[in-house]
Protein backbone atom coordinates (compact mmCIF):
# COMPACT_ATOMS: atom_id res chain seq x y z
CA UNK A 1 0.00 0.00 0.00
CA UNK A 2 0.90 4.05 -0.60
CA UNK A 3 -1.09 6.61 1.08
CA UNK A 4 -1.81 10.03 -0.87
CA UNK A 5 0.27 12.55 1.08
CA UNK A 6 -1.94 15.62 0.63
CA UNK A 7 -5.17 17.25 -0.52
CA UNK A 8 -8.42 16.48 -0.53
CA UNK A 9 -7.65 12.25 -0.64
CA UNK A 10 -5.18 12.51 1.89
CA UNK A 11 -3.80 9.62 3.81
CA UNK A 12 -6.39 7.41 1.90
CA UNK A 13 -4.02 3.87 0.84
CA UNK A 14 -3.87 2.82 -3.10
CA UNK A 15 -3.56 -0.69 -3.66
CA UNK A 16 0.08 -1.58 -5.51
CA UNK A 17 0.81 -4.53 -6.85
CA UNK A 18 3.41 -7.19 -6.57
CA UNK A 19 3.75 -7.51 -10.42
CA UNK A 20 7.31 -7.69 -12.06
CA UNK A 21 6.71 -5.05 -14.39
CA UNK A 22 4.42 -2.55 -12.06
CA UNK A 23 6.91 -0.37 -10.11
CA UNK A 24 5.49 2.30 -8.29
CA UNK A 25 7.48 5.55 -8.04
CA UNK A 26 8.72 5.65 -4.26
CA UNK A 27 7.16 7.83 -2.15
CA UNK A 28 10.78 9.56 -1.60
CA UNK A 29 10.67 10.45 -5.02
CA UNK A 30 6.49 11.29 -5.44
CA UNK A 31 6.97 13.84 -2.48
CA UNK A 32 10.40 15.72 -3.74
CA UNK A 33 8.03 15.93 -6.99
CA UNK A 34 5.26 17.78 -5.64
CA UNK A 35 6.93 19.64 -3.18
CA UNK A 36 8.74 20.95 -6.51
CA UNK A 37 5.92 21.72 -8.00
CA UNK A 38 4.09 23.27 -5.30
CA UNK A 39 0.96 24.69 -6.15
CA UNK A 40 1.59 24.65 -9.72
CA UNK A 41 -0.54 20.99 -10.44
CA UNK A 42 -3.98 22.74 -9.29
CA UNK A 43 -6.22 23.00 -12.31
CA UNK A 44 -3.54 21.57 -14.38
CA UNK A 45 -4.47 18.97 -17.48
CA UNK A 46 -2.00 15.90 -16.38
CA UNK A 47 -0.70 13.07 -18.06
CA UNK A 48 0.68 9.90 -16.04
CA UNK A 49 2.32 8.15 -18.80
CA UNK A 50 3.28 4.75 -18.01
CA UNK A 51 0.94 5.14 -14.84
CA UNK A 52 1.00 1.57 -13.19
CA UNK A 53 -1.18 2.16 -9.99
CA UNK A 54 -2.08 5.11 -10.84
CA UNK A 55 -0.11 6.55 -7.81
CA UNK A 56 1.27 10.03 -9.40
CA UNK A 57 -1.93 11.00 -10.97
CA UNK A 58 -4.61 10.16 -7.92
CA UNK A 59 -2.11 11.95 -5.93
CA UNK A 60 -2.41 15.26 -8.48
CA UNK A 61 -6.30 15.22 -8.80
CA UNK A 62 -5.74 15.21 -4.68
CA UNK A 63 -3.94 18.17 -5.23
CA UNK A 64 -6.08 19.70 -7.58
CA UNK A 65 -5.33 18.98 -11.05
CA UNK A 66 -8.68 19.37 -13.57
CA UNK A 67 -8.44 16.18 -15.10
CA UNK A 68 -6.08 13.23 -15.87
CA UNK A 69 -5.33 10.93 -18.27
CA UNK A 70 -3.78 7.53 -17.14
CA UNK A 71 -1.73 5.60 -19.76
CA UNK A 72 -0.65 1.90 -19.39
CA UNK A 73 -0.60 -1.23 -21.32
CA UNK A 74 -0.67 -3.87 -18.96
CA UNK A 75 -4.03 -5.10 -17.81
CA UNK A 76 -3.15 -5.78 -14.36
CA UNK A 77 -1.51 -1.83 -14.15
CA UNK A 78 -5.57 -1.16 -16.13
CA UNK A 79 -7.55 -2.94 -12.93
CA UNK A 80 -4.92 -1.28 -10.35
CA UNK A 81 -5.79 2.42 -11.37
CA UNK A 82 -9.87 1.86 -11.82
CA UNK A 83 -9.76 -0.13 -8.30
CA UNK A 84 -7.90 3.11 -6.96
CA UNK A 85 -10.06 5.36 -8.16
CA UNK A 86 -13.19 3.73 -7.47
CA UNK A 87 -11.79 3.10 -3.77
CA UNK A 88 -11.62 6.67 -3.21
CA UNK A 89 -14.76 7.42 -4.75
CA UNK A 90 -13.14 10.01 -8.03
CA UNK A 91 -15.53 11.26 -10.38
CA UNK A 92 -15.41 9.71 -13.75
CA UNK A 93 -15.67 13.00 -15.23
CA UNK A 94 -11.82 13.74 -13.66
CA UNK A 95 -10.09 11.49 -15.46
CA UNK A 96 -9.63 9.32 -18.77
CA UNK A 97 -8.24 5.59 -18.97
CA UNK A 98 -6.31 5.01 -21.55
CA UNK A 99 -5.28 1.12 -22.33
CA UNK A 100 -2.13 0.89 -24.92
CA UNK A 101 1.46 1.46 -25.89
CA UNK A 102 2.61 4.67 -25.03
CA UNK A 103 3.64 6.04 -28.39
CA UNK A 104 0.47 4.82 -30.35
CA UNK A 105 -1.76 6.10 -27.06
CA UNK A 106 -0.14 9.65 -27.27
CA UNK A 107 -0.74 9.63 -31.49
CA UNK A 108 -4.53 8.83 -30.46
CA UNK A 109 -4.47 11.57 -27.76
CA UNK A 110 -3.08 14.16 -30.39
CA UNK A 111 -5.71 13.44 -32.63
CA UNK A 112 -8.59 14.22 -29.95
CA UNK A 113 -6.43 17.68 -29.80
CA UNK A 114 -5.88 16.94 -25.86
CA UNK A 115 -3.07 18.80 -24.94
CA UNK A 116 -1.33 18.54 -21.08
CA UNK A 117 0.10 21.19 -18.60
CA UNK A 118 2.22 18.06 -17.07
CA UNK A 119 3.17 14.94 -18.25
CA UNK A 120 5.11 12.66 -16.06
CA UNK A 121 6.59 9.79 -17.27
CA UNK A 122 8.01 6.54 -15.53
CA UNK A 123 8.53 4.45 -18.19
CA UNK A 124 9.82 0.66 -17.52
CA UNK A 125 13.98 1.33 -17.28
CA UNK A 126 14.96 -1.07 -20.20
CA UNK A 127 12.72 0.87 -22.13
CA UNK A 128 14.98 3.95 -21.32
CA UNK A 129 18.05 2.32 -22.66
CA UNK A 130 16.51 1.76 -26.01
CA UNK A 131 13.85 4.54 -27.10
CA UNK A 132 13.20 8.09 -25.82
CA UNK A 133 9.54 8.76 -24.65
CA UNK A 134 10.03 12.84 -25.32
CA UNK A 135 10.42 12.02 -28.83
CA UNK A 136 6.31 11.26 -29.31
CA UNK A 137 5.46 13.84 -26.82
CA UNK A 138 7.12 16.73 -28.88
CA UNK A 139 6.51 15.17 -32.12
CA UNK A 140 2.60 15.04 -31.60
CA UNK A 141 2.29 18.17 -29.91
CA UNK A 142 0.66 17.24 -26.75
CA UNK A 143 2.39 19.80 -24.11
CA UNK A 144 0.83 22.93 -23.89
CA UNK A 145 3.04 25.90 -24.38
CA UNK A 146 4.40 27.05 -20.77
CA UNK A 147 3.55 23.18 -19.91
CA UNK A 148 6.22 20.76 -18.67
CA UNK A 149 7.62 16.87 -19.11
CA UNK A 150 8.82 15.28 -16.24
CA UNK A 151 11.22 11.88 -16.86
CA UNK A 152 11.96 9.86 -14.17
CA UNK A 153 14.74 7.89 -14.45
CA UNK A 154 17.51 5.99 -13.05
CA UNK A 155 20.55 8.52 -12.33
CA UNK A 156 22.94 5.85 -14.05
CA UNK A 157 20.99 6.41 -17.26
CA UNK A 158 22.18 9.80 -17.91
CA UNK A 159 21.08 10.62 -22.20
CA UNK A 160 17.81 12.28 -22.42
CA UNK A 161 18.68 16.25 -20.69
CA UNK A 162 20.66 17.01 -24.24
CA UNK A 163 17.17 16.58 -26.02
CA UNK A 164 16.86 19.00 -28.50
CA UNK A 165 13.65 19.87 -28.68
CA UNK A 166 12.74 20.13 -25.36
CA UNK A 167 15.18 22.28 -22.20
CA UNK A 168 15.77 20.19 -19.42
CA UNK A 169 15.82 23.26 -17.09
CA UNK A 170 15.88 21.02 -13.91
CA UNK A 171 17.55 18.06 -12.66
CA UNK A 172 16.67 16.41 -9.07
CA UNK A 173 19.10 13.79 -7.83
CA UNK A 174 16.86 11.65 -5.16
CA UNK A 175 18.75 8.36 -4.21
CA UNK A 176 19.24 6.34 -7.20
CA UNK A 177 16.78 8.43 -9.09
CA UNK A 178 16.85 11.33 -11.43
CA UNK A 179 13.62 13.46 -12.26
CA UNK A 180 14.58 16.10 -15.25
CA UNK A 181 12.14 18.56 -16.05
CA UNK A 182 11.82 19.65 -19.61
CA UNK A 183 10.03 22.39 -21.25
CA UNK A 184 9.77 24.30 -24.78
CA UNK A 185 13.38 25.94 -25.94
CA UNK A 186 12.51 29.91 -26.00
CA UNK A 187 13.03 29.26 -29.74
CA UNK A 188 10.17 26.28 -29.85
CA UNK A 189 7.12 25.89 -29.41
CA UNK A 190 4.11 23.57 -29.65
CA UNK A 191 3.43 24.87 -33.31
CA UNK A 192 6.81 23.51 -34.34
CA UNK A 193 7.46 21.30 -37.65
CA UNK A 194 10.33 19.98 -36.36
CA UNK A 195 10.86 16.27 -35.75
Amino acid sequence: MVRISSGIYKNRALKTSRHNLIRPTTSRVKLSFFDILQHDVRETVFLDGFAGSGNIGIEALSRGAEYLVFIDELPEALALIRHNLDKINVSTDKYRIVKGDFNRSVIALAQGELRFDIIYLDPPYELLRVANPLKVVFKRKILKPGGMVVLERPAAIDRFRNFPFLHCFRSQKIGKKTLDFFTYPENLSAESDQP
